[in-house]
């Protein structure tokens, strides 16, 4: 159990799982498989999940024979991919990566180090924006989240946070025997909205399940998170900001709203205002696009709080619904 003290055992086995959908993104996964390769500590094995695309499973199994391929044997999505590769690895470290990600050589050593305290339950690390373009001068650093990476607000340095980023992060495998997998539900699936939140829903339930359990951010443990230029126009933000709203009232109604938005009153109410200051200093020190930067927080506030609103009265909608099926039952 997480919190309890570990076995002697001199080194944890660790499982890599990558999880893939579409053959659009074989030039990254293959790329995400090399840098797992090349790890200065070596894992156990990897684990390749495809998402219900049998010809890209077929295709990876032939050019990746030393990496297990597995086709997602759960709902379509990320979450049901990710809990496949749960079933499917035999790590006592369960560390994902995203398909469209690259790990530094040190990245499973530093997850280690950080496990030789047994209280530590899940690691999380640093991940950066790999611009497939120049990076938008109106993108703000506070929301760096969007695309899928560390963002200004998060600690600096190695620290317990309330929840780790799926992109690049490990879990302890009693993690998943103490609280289930993924939710289905959240998360990325190739036919609704950009939704998120899977991994902050799974730490937060962690937590209540068992409060001594830390979750370790270590910024030593390096990963480059691949921004396509479709994810860099300000419709996407937009888009992407509403789903994350979306998805934190799913979150909410799961967890309480207590804990599922505890890290956000912080952000929204100091990270956010000081984002748009810095920007607005930045405009009268003569940088035009600070006053872009500064109007990017303050419609991905609004957005994601529209989000949320939706999210919310949609899940009050269904409550009565799902509490008259539940007397039927």
């Amino acid at each position: 159990m997480p919190g309890q003290p570990a076995s002697p055992e001199a080194s944890p086995r660790i499982s890599v799982v990558i999880c893939a959908y579409t053959e659009e993104r074989w030039d990254q996964v293959l790329a995400a498989v090399g840098s797992v390769r090349t790890q200065s500590l070596p894992c156990d094995e990897i684990v390749v999940v495809v998402d219900h695309n049998r010809a890209l499973h077929d295709r990876l199994a032939a050019a990746l024979p030393d990496v297990t391929v597995v086709e997602n044997r759960e709902a379509r999505g990320l979450s049901g991919a990710r809990n496949t590769g749960i079933a499917r690895a035999r790590g006592d470290i369960i560390a994902f990566l995203d398909d469209d990600a690259v790990a530094e050589h040190d990245w499973l050593k530093f997850f280690a180090d950080s496990y030789a305290d047994p209280a530590v339950a899940g690691v999380g690390g640093l991940v950066l924006p790999r611009w497939e373009t120049a990076r938008p001068s109106w993108f703000p650093g506070e929301f760096d989240w969007v695309v899928g990476c560390s963002y200004t607000g998060m600690p600096r340095r190695r620290a317990p946070v309330r929840n780790l980023m799926g992109s690049a992060a490990s879990f302890r495998r009693e993690v998943f025997d103490l609280v289930g997998g993924f939710r289905s539900g959240l998360g990325r699936s190739g036919d609704r909205r950009p939704l998120g939140c899977e991994e902050t829903e799974l730490c937060i339930r962690l937590r209540q399940r068992a409060p001594g359990s830390v979750l370790l951010f270590d910024n030593r443990a390096v990963a480059w998170h691949l921004v396509p230029e479709s994810r860099c126009r300000f419709s996407y933000f937009r888009s992407r900001c509403f789903a994350e709203g979306l998805s934190k009232a799913v979150v909410a109604a799961s967890v309480g709203a207590g804990d599922g938005l505890s890290a956000e009153r912080h952000y929204t109410t100091r990270t956010l205002p000081r984002g748009v200051a810095r920007g607005v200093a930045d405009l009268l020190r003569g940088d035009p696009s600070g006053l872009g930067r500064a109007g990017a927080i303050i419609t991905g506030l609004a957005a994601t709080a529209a989000g949320y609103l939706a999210g919310s009265l949609r899940n009050r909608a269904r409550r009565p619904v799902q509490e008259q099926a539940d007397g039927r039952a």
